[in-house]
């Protein structure tokens, strides 16, 4: 009985933006929104009044919209590892491994500007790029600093940010109102976070390996 009335306070979804069906949505009673979950390697633009979700461990995760025309989106990428060896003295060729955010970035920003976005009125807000991986090198700070680096390029300030740090993030964000919950995880759910991610990476590094040019398919 409980679920029934549930479902008839529960208003249709959405139609979504045409190439962006394949996404998981979901109702969320708690804030009363149908919610879309993105995973590393995906993004997602919306001229409606959802909401949309991650979990970001290494990874980073950009909320951007524009408040007048109402519509918004958020990405969530990481940097494969650049293990390439060069010779002492040899000049660093072209590192394939940025073609992931700047593809992430590009495509979120692309397709905000095709639902009616304006580039100078873009509210940015930045996540993640936490420790979370045990390796080396720090992919989360590389992750900050690519995307830092690539909105300072396209003279693009950001609004607000909660980067770096050791623990993973959830966060909730909120196109229409540009509201952004953020929600550190525990050690304990650290563990399965580090795994995907780890996962992810070995992808993109195996694909940059290979030469392969088709990204986040």
């Amino acid at each position: 009985m409980h679920e029934h009335v549930a479902r008839l306070h529960r208003p249709a979804p959405p139609p979504m933006v045409r190439g962006f069906e394949q996404l998981q949505r979901f109702w969320e009673p708690d804030t009363k929104r149908w919610t879309v979950k993105i995973l590393p390697g995906e993004y997602y633009v919306t001229r409606n009044d959802e909401a949309i979700t991650t979990v970001l461990g290494s990874c980073v995760s950009a909320c951007i919209r524009d408040p007048l025309a109402n519509v918004g989106g958020m990405n969530h990428f990481m940097l494969p590892e650049d293990n390439s060896v060069r010779e002492p003295g040899k000049r660093a060729p072209v590192v394939l491994s940025t073609r992931y955010g700047s593809h992430a970035m590009e495509s979120l920003i692309n397709d905000l500007l095709k639902i009616g976005a304006q580039r100078q009125r873009l509210e940015i807000k930045l996540f993640g790029g936490g420790r979370v991986l045990s390796a080396m090198t720090d992919i989360g700070a590389r992750n900050i600093d690519f995307v830092t680096n690539y909105l300072n390029l396209e003279h693009l300030p950001v609004d607000a940010q909660d980067v770096g740090g050791e623990l993973p993030r959830k966060i909730v964000y909120f196109p229409t109102e540009g509201r952004v919950r953020v929600r550190k995880l525990r050690p304990i759910e650290q563990r399965a976070i580090s795994d995907r991610e780890k996962q992810y990476m070995d992808s993109l590094r195996a694909k940059d390996e290979g030469g392969d040019i088709e990204l986040f398919t």
